[in-house]
């Protein structure tokens, strides 16, 4: 056995090491993407349908980078969602500047809910796991930490140089949500009697309704416009898979009155850095932080978990799933401020052309974390001492802390195919109170990296 991993080690490095000296073919014009979304999400269930990547690269000067960009997708997910999404991005049709939009539409009918400030509200891991064992007498707990969320999401943004490395940014939003209770008859349908999630008992989103903590105005969601702008410093020596560089900003988020039902104000810094480790993009280390806050002491729930991105790409949803923290439950850490990281390690073990393509093979370990720095008040969760199932956690959220490894199909060095796993570092303390209190771990099949 140790021989035949010797011999394997020896190939991989083997084939890294001849790589290396390869060139790469400069891509020219336009080379499509086409990708079946037959993936899976822990979050989200299987996923079915089509991605389109289109990408431009003009005469091939910029290459790797491309000119501009059209991605399009629709997809289907097990667990009750549809997404569908356009984005465009062009940096040459306004000189000096790249103007980048993105359309979102998110349809679910059993969104994850698992309440404010992290541990602050506790997750009654047990219970699902009794729920959904074979003969138990229990309901399917699941839809407990469920609500009804649909979503509409638009944005139009424009970065234009100051100085080689240092750009502005801005931009307009608008975003449109639509809250509700579970659909008990769609979450219920064609299950047994005993399996059924009562329709008679309360989700977690009822009581943080009939509580107060989520407020009248924010309840059934409503709309949010307004403006986005802020500066942006890009050494990186390509866009799509990196292997050495700085790309940090900082931006605000103003919802502005008149086309906002609840007015907010947030901001948000992000530093991105790469460390080559071995040239060529063999082996590089990579990580973001990250700090997304609000300016006072509200904002609506359904504005405050996200990654906030300018440019091409939609604001990262989580904290919690593939785009934020890999390996926790999505939605897990909501709070007015909470910060973030990613740190992974990325090896390029080989690459070759391939009928006209660029083509690499990359396998990655990484380790993710958030937590709530200023949370919401949620000390009334306190009296529900007759509630059935507890709800209120610690008094203080403490981070949040995953660990995984994943895979990487790259072609063109722009469109990119992953596979990961994640585990909560509750997972592995069998003895600590927050034991499984992330969830147990996730599997997941996307595109691209995460920055």
């Amino acid at each position: 056995m140790k021989k035949m991993l010797l011999i394997a080690v020896a190939l991989l490095a083997g084939a890294a090491l001849y790589s290396q000296d390869k060139k790469d073919i400069v891509k020219t014009g336009w080379n499509l993407g086409p990708l079946p979304a037959i993936a899976y999400d822990a979050d989200k269930g299987l996923q079915l349908g089509a991605v389109l990547q289109l990408f431009d690269y003009g005469n091939g000067t910029n290459y790797p980078n491309y000119d501009s960009k059209i991605y399009l997708e629709y997809s289907y997910f097990t667990k009750g969602s549809h997404l569908i999404q356009a984005r465009y991005d062009n940096k040459e049709l306004i000189p000096g500047v790249r103007w980048s939009s993105t359309v979102r539409v998110n349809l679910d009918k059993a969104f994850d809910f698992y309440g404010f400030n992290g541990y602050g509200t506790y997750y009654d891991n047990v219970r699902i796991a009794k729920g959904l064992d074979k003969g138990s007498s229990d309901p399917i707990f699941s839809p407990f930490y469920k609500y009804s969320r649909n979503e509409v999401r638009f944005k139009t943004d424009f970065l234009g140089i100051i100085t080689p490395g240092l750009r502005w940014e801005a931009g307009l939003f608008f975003d449109y949500y639509k809250l509700g209770s579970i659909d008990y008859d769609n979450i219920n349908k064609g299950k047994s009697e005993e399996k059924k999630f009562p329709t008679d008992m309360k989700t977690l989103y009822d009581v943080y309704k009939e509580s107060g903590i989520v407020s009248e105005a924010e309840r059934d969601g409503g709309y949010a416009g307004g403006l986005r702008a802020g500066l942006v410093y890009d050494s990186r020596d390509k866009e799509g898979a990196p292997s050495r560089g700085i790309w940090a900003e900082g931006h605000v988020t103003a919802a502005l009155p008149g086309i906002s039902k609840i007015q907010y104000y947030k901001y948000s810094l992000t530093w991105r850095h790469y460390v080559p480790i071995v040239s060529n993009d063999v082996l590089t280390f990579a990580y973001r932080l990250n700090y997304e806050g609000t300016f006072g002491n509200s904002a609506p729930f359904y504005a405050l978990s996200y990654i906030t991105n300018m440019g091409e790409k939609c604001d990262f949803e989580g904290m919690g799933g593939y785009q934020t923290v890999r390996g926790i439950m999505r939605n897990r850490v909501v709070g007015l401020d909470m910060a973030t990281y990613t740190a992974e390690l990325r090896w390029r073990f080989v690459k070759f052309p391939l009928w006209n393509q660029n083509i690499a093979l990359a396998l990655n370990a990484f380790s993710d974390g958030s937590m709530v720095t200023k949370g919401i008040d949620i000390s009334r969760l306190k009296a529900l001492s007759g509630f059935p199932v507890p709800v209120y956690g610690e008094p203080k959220d403490t981070p949040h802390i995953t660990f995984g490894a994943g895979f990487r199909f790259i072609m063109n060095e722009n469109f990119i195919v992953a596979a990961e796993y994640g585990t909560p570092l509750t997972h592995l303390l069998k003895n600590s109170p927050l034991h499984d209190q992330d969830g147990t771990g996730a599997f997941y099949v996307n595109v691209g990296y995460l920055f």
